[in-house]
């Protein structure tokens, strides 16, 4: 099959390979899964934000009905190698070891044969505290009489970087890790017609996945592992889990059904660790499944601070820019190296600059661990910078989308030195947005309303650094395809749209695609469902693997034709060649004999190491997000109306449209709630908004007016067929957006998030005085 013909699967409206199931309620989601004999696991958390742990006491506890195991730190020496996890560094212990480090933080378990036996044991269990002065926040943490969380910092690793590109372990007191990139002389600022310094904060969010953190653990005879778990990335979790209780990789199998939601958070050790201790205290499995609230004191998105320095001519032609991230880390550093280095990396945005210097650190405080969210660093990089522009614009008097347009990097230019070019028009994405909101048209508002518009771009790298993927495709005798792969379907549909991929190249109809469970033991590997990476990384690893059975299989039947696999082409399972078709079981079974045989066919992806590359792999892909917004201001009130929300997203080539769709709607939701209401809400270090009804996500009257998505395919993407990953880019541009469109209405600038009514008030209340 030639891929320059019409696509026949590809790019098509059809049905979703999970819908049936999903509708139905026939999906298997981790949280249904039960096993005979299994137990329960629940835990007891800190109620004090900072304390060292005198003394647990669990005599009580160790003898009532139904408990078969109970867990404390001290104990856990027993029964594990290494009692910490953590992504570059380890420092989260699996139970606290002799202190506690945030209100939540997990200090003993239980393991029981009812979940409400194992909640009346935790309430028998007696620690003795002595209380720490507390770090509720960045300022806490970095003031000079502030205690060290980690009086002795735990072990971890800087991974190798690229040109201007480098880290430090521990730079200084409660910093646990500090990312830096610069590229070009800093002496160009001293060319500039204008330099702008601003502040930018940045509020928390909750992941607010609807399926908890859910793990079924079973600790087998002969140091055997299973696993079944709620999980973004099943093989590095593998990997800690052998490191931890020091058990061969090949005696580990993780299982991951459908995934319930994660949108970052479902990445590493949350329940597994703990949940296969108990395992092993009492010889049975053990489901640990969080509530809501306890996902809450988890892990969560990174508030920050972020201070911006930005060189500009009086042409709006922008020069230079330095940056100084403060990321609110929480208690133990989880991903929080990684998302420093993407806040770090794309603060500049989607602009050319001469001079970039930007530094971010990871402030270690008493607060819940943050870890990945949606974006991935770039929802902090895109409020400030995003924000930055607009504002510059304005003070030179230019329009803020003639500035942007003055100083977008170019299609196929690339982003920085060392870099891969960019691969959409964003100059193109953005007219589409303005013209979408009727971007610059006057338009009336309401008596005492003022109305404005808005525009931003969200920009970050796609795909992982360096991140590989191995796939497989077996088809059998009659036809039917396996596609096995470690992609996890977390609702994004990356099992239709892989599938999609596979039909394709075989020429066969989507049903004849089967995408088998991922289990560890058998599933090729993969490092994680994440970073938008499933179509352009994992989505060329089944490309391969497709095509490489695709030629066996044409190979096979010019010899067993005698002529040359040019003249062939491969359709349902039948080669066609000219006016000839020839079923393909036949021909297999003449060649292999009666019994038949499975094609097999192995494909691999994986992004070049580069050293001129700052993250020492260019980037996949640059997944782009452009928003316009048409609002109103009530000057009486602060209360913001939006009229109109645009956003748009560039597929590359949608493989599928709706499910693209679905993604760019969605995340661009999630930007909203996060720019008007959504936030965490701390009195200290306490959460005071931690449960469902307390925690504002956006519901269906929160939708703009008017809300339009528009999916560009602008084909220039690497993944199949020209596919670009998407998800996570139309979250990024809304919330400056809306703060851009904000300040056209009523002149006032909101630098912090959410933009309350109660902030916007303010704003104009104090313009006006």
């Amino acid at each position: 099959m030639s891929e320059q013909k019409p696509l026949r699967v590809v790019g098509q409206p059809i049905e979703r390979a999970d819908a049936h199931a999903k509708v139905t309620g026939r999906a298997r989601y981790t949280v249904d899964l039960a096993k005979p004999g299994m137990l329960h696991a629940k835990v007891l958390r800190s109620p004090h934000a900072h304390a060292r742990v005198v003394s647990i006491d669990t005599t009580r506890a160790d003898t009532m009905p139904g408990v078969r195991a109970v867990a404390t730190g001290p104990k856990l020496a027993e029964w594990v190698a290494m009692p910490v996890y953590g992504y570059f560094i380890k420092d989260q212990p699996i139970l606290a070891m002799d202190r506690v480090r945030y209100e939540g933080d997990m200090v003993a378990a239980v393991a029981a044969d009812t979940e409400a036996q194992a909640n009346d044991a935790l309430a028998a269990i007696r620690v003795v505290y002595e209380e720490l002065p507390a770090l509720p926040g960045i300022d806490a943490a970095l003031d000079e009489e502030a205690p060290e969380l980690f009086p002795e910092p735990p072990r971890g690793v800087v991974p190798p970087y690229g040109e201007g590109a480098s880290a430090k372990l521990w730079p200084r007191k409660n910093v646990c890790y500090a990312f830096r990139y610069t590229t070009g002389e800093a002496d160009v600022f001293d060319g500039c017609d204008h330099v702008f310094e601003d502040e930018f904060r940045f509020s928390r969010m909750h992941h607010m996945h609807l399926e908890p953190f859910v793990c079924l653990a079973e600790w087998l005879e002969g140091d055997e592992i299973e696993v079944a778990t709620s999980c973004q990335n099943p093989f590095p979790l593998r990997k800690e889990i052998a490191r931890i209780f020091r058990v061969p990789e090949n005696r580990i199998s993780v299982k991951v059904p459908f995934v319930g939601g994660g949108f970052g958070a479902k990445n590493n050790c949350k329940t597994e660790p703990l949940a296969l201790v108990l395992s092993k205290m009492t010889g049975r499995p053990v489901r640990f499944c969080m509530t809501m609230e306890e996902a809450f004191l988890t892990n969560t998105q990174h508030a920050a601070v972020l201070k911006l320095k930005t060189g500009v001519m009086a042409d709006g032609t922008l020069v230079a820019r330095q940056s100084h991230i403060l990321l609110d880390s929480g208690a133990y550093s989880d991903a929080s190296p990684l998302v420093a280095e993407k806040a770090g990396y794309r603060i500049t945005g989607p602009y050319r600059y001469k001079h970039v210097d930007s530094v971010c650190e990871c402030v270690l405080t008493t607060t819940t661990p943050s870890g990945p969210y949606r974006g991935f660093g770039g929802t902090q990089a895109t409020w400030a910078s995003e924000s930055q522009i607009d504002m510059i614009a304005r003070r030179l008097g230019i329009d803020p989308m003639e500035m942007r347009l003055k100083n977008l990097v170019a299609l196929h230019e690339p982003w920085m030195p060392g870099e891969s070019g960019v691969d959409s028009d964003m100059a193109e994405g953005l007219a589409l947005v303005a013209e979408a909101i009727g971007y610059g048209a006057h338009k009336k508002a309401e008596p005492g309303w003022t109305r404005g518009h808005g525009l931003a771009i969200g920009f970050k790298d796609g795909g992982g650094v360096n991140k590989p993927a191995q796939a497989r495709v077996k088809v059998s005798t009659g036809g039917d395809i396996h596609l096995m792969c470690g992609t996890v379907e977390i609702g994004q549909g990356a099992r239709t749209a892989l599938s999609q991929v596979v039909a394709e190249i075989l020429g066969a109809p989507l049903k004849r695609v089967e995408y088998l469970p991922l289990d560890t033991r058998y599933t090729p590997f993969d490092q994680g469902t994440n970073a938008s990476s499933a179509i352009t990384v994992m989505g060329q690893a089944v490309q391969r693997a497709a095509v490489s059975v695709r030629d066996q299989v044409l190979q096979m039947a010019a010899e067993h034709l005698g002529t040359d696999v040019a003249a062939l082409e491969l359709e349902d399972w039948t080669i066609r060649h000219g006016n000839e078709a020839h079923p393909l079981a036949p021909i297999i079974m003449h060649v292999y004999g009666g019994t038949g045989f499975e094609f097999t066919g192995d494909g691999f992806h994986k992004q070049a190491n580069d050293h001129h590359a700052p993250l020492e792999t260019k980037s996949v892909f640059w997944e782009i997000g452009w928003a316009g917004v048409d609002l109103s201001v009530d000057r009486e009130t602060g209360q913001v109306k939006i009229h109109a929300l645009a956003v748009s997203g560039d597929a590359g080539r949608a493989i599928h449209r709706l499910i693209c769709r679905g993604q760019d709607e969605g995340a661009a939701l999630m930007g909203l709630g996060q720019a008007m209401f959504e936030q965490m809400i701390y009195d200290g270090s306490r959460l005071i908004n931690g449960e469902a009804l307390m925690y504002r996500v956006p519901l269906a009257e929160d939708l703009p007016e008017q809300f339009t998505s528009i999916l560009q395919e602008q084909e220039h993407g690497p993944g199949p067929f020209g596919a670009k990953g998407m998800g996570e880019g139309t979250m990024l541009p809304v919330p400056p957006a809306i703060a851009n469109a904000i300040q056209d209405a009523v002149g006032v600038r909101i630098t912090d998030l959410p933009l309350t009514p109660e902030r916007v008030l303010a704003a104009i209340i104090a313009a006006e005085s």
